[in-house]
């Protein structure tokens, strides 16, 4: 993979580091994140983190630099750059000045070794990249287990002191330090469509779907690139008969749908090519094709049809078909949008299971991918049929405007024809009986 060009020897850099590191950082960056992103950029991060210090409110420093300190290519310099933003510990600023171009690289802190191991996707990557007797020995060694110490007799904050509300500045302090520690944070997904699976099957929603299990549903659909009928799939593997939701079972059943998907090969962090880097930039939607686009690939079928139908809910039926069909054609759920979309819009707002059924077999067999693959095809697929229809109009217009003979007037035509061809001679026998009549009147 070729990046050059993307950074400059001249280019200049500012670092900057808001937040405190953590005592043992350097043994979370040595153990567990550099299995994960390599030697080079974890020494990238300790030379800005170094760097932060040394010229903290100085001149810019030059890239060049940084190849003399790490002895780097500037193509492996931006590569290492990458991965670290990618793992969450940098936050790169650019910004152009006196036609040179300026970078802040803001660093992240890394999480503590015991919040490490509470990230899921981040200590799943790990075990699959030192395996289970390194990962297991790193485990005992950073969590702490659960000791008995006896019977808990501390007293609470009430029975020592007088309660006071707090002003709003301390308390949002306090909730964010919390939500750091406990690495709490809200969940970029719809889970709607999970929790019309646990009504079906008359499962408390509110004990299952607790914000830990929430991250974690997320995490490894991020992880494994999972469905979200696959992801569905594995919650039903993890909830045992008491509705308790099993995370070892869940990330189990996770791993067991990637490999089954993936010719049984093990999960591996991996680099995107530039196309790939390119197609997941965030751009925003300019005309109203791409808002449908940006929008069918965000939101769940379930909430598609919620939408369609004016903010009322889908009917358990309805679901059940979308269910149905996703489950056995394979289908991502973008594309899945735009059949919803493309279906009702032809049968007159109808979800008719036939017909559905038919487009996503023939969808599933193009294996389209995207929302706007499968928007494309449908509006070739919809002008195909447009072309036909006014073409068979026209034949049939034509074919109706043309005057049908038969054929017994046809052969009457053609003997009147035959028959005016031929001379007249009544006339002249007229002329020759009136003379010779003529003729014998006056001989008599």
């Amino acid at each position: 993979m070729n990046f050059i060009g993307k950074i400059l020897p001249i280019d200049g850099y500012y670092v900057m580091k808001k937040e405190h590191l953590p005592v043992d950082y350097a043994v979370s960056l040595t153990h567990l994140y550099q299995p994960l992103i390599g030697i080079y950029a974890v020494s990238l991060y300790h030379t800005l983190l170094h760097d932060s210090s040394i010229h903290a409110g100085g001149s810019p420093q030059t890239h060049h630099t940084l190849m003399n300190y790490l002895n780097l290519s500037l193509d492996e310099i931006y590569r290492s750059r990458l991965k670290l933003e990618g793992i969450g510990l940098l936050k790169t600023y650019k910004n152009k000045e006196e036609n040179r171009d300026f970078y802040t690289y803001e660093l992240l802190r890394p999480y503590a070794p015991t919040d490490f191991f509470k990230d899921d996707m981040l200590s799943q990557l790990l075990l699959h990249h030192i395996g289970d007797q390194k990962f297991d020995m790193l485990f005992s060694h950073y969590v702490p287990k659960n000791l008995e110490y006896g019977e808990n007799i501390t007293v609470d904050f009430s029975d020592v002191f007088q309660t006071v509300t707090p002003t709003e500045k301390v308390a949002n302090v306090e909730n964010y330090n919390y939500q750091h520690n406990s690495v709490n944070y809200e969940v970029p997904m719809d889970f709607s469509w999970i929790e019309q699976m646990l009504h079906k099957r008359m499962i408390p929603v509110n004990q299952v779907l607790t914000m830990d299990t929430k991250r974690l549903i997320y995490q490894m659909k991020v992880l494994y690139n999972l469905d979200s009928h696959e992801i569905e799939r594995a919650c039903q593997y993890a909830i045992n008969e008491d509705y308790q939701f099993n995370q070892k079972e869940f990330k189990a059943a996770c791993h067991d749908i990637f490999r089954s998907n993936n010719n049984q090969q093990s999960v591996r962090l991996s680099e995107k090519n530039n196309q790939e880097v390119k197609k997941y930039e965030v751009t925003k939607p300019k005309t109203k094709k791409e808002q449908l686009i940006y929008e069918l690939e965000r939101i769940s079928p379930t909430q598609l049809l919620k939408d369609l139908s004016r903010g009322n809910d889908a009917s358990d039926q309805d679901i059940k078909v979308i269910e149905t069909v996703m489950t056995k054609q394979d289908l991502p759920a973008p594309v899945m949008n735009v059949l919803i979309h493309y279906v009702l819009l032809q049968s007159n707002m109808k979800l008719s299971k036939a017909y559905l059924e038919k487009i996503a077999s023939h969808w599933s067999r193009l294996n389209l991918q995207t929302a706007s693959d499968a928007m494309n095809f449908a509006r070739q697929e919809q002008q195909n049929v447009q072309s036909k229809v006014k073409k068979n109009n026209y034949t049939r217009r034509q074919n109706t405007t043309k005057e049908v003979i038969p054929d017994w007037f046809k052969e009457r035509k053609n003997k009147s024809q035959v028959t005016s061809e031929k001379p007249d001679t009544s006339m002249e026998d007229q002329e020759k009986i009136a003379s010779r009549l003529k003729q014998y009147l006056n001989e008599n």
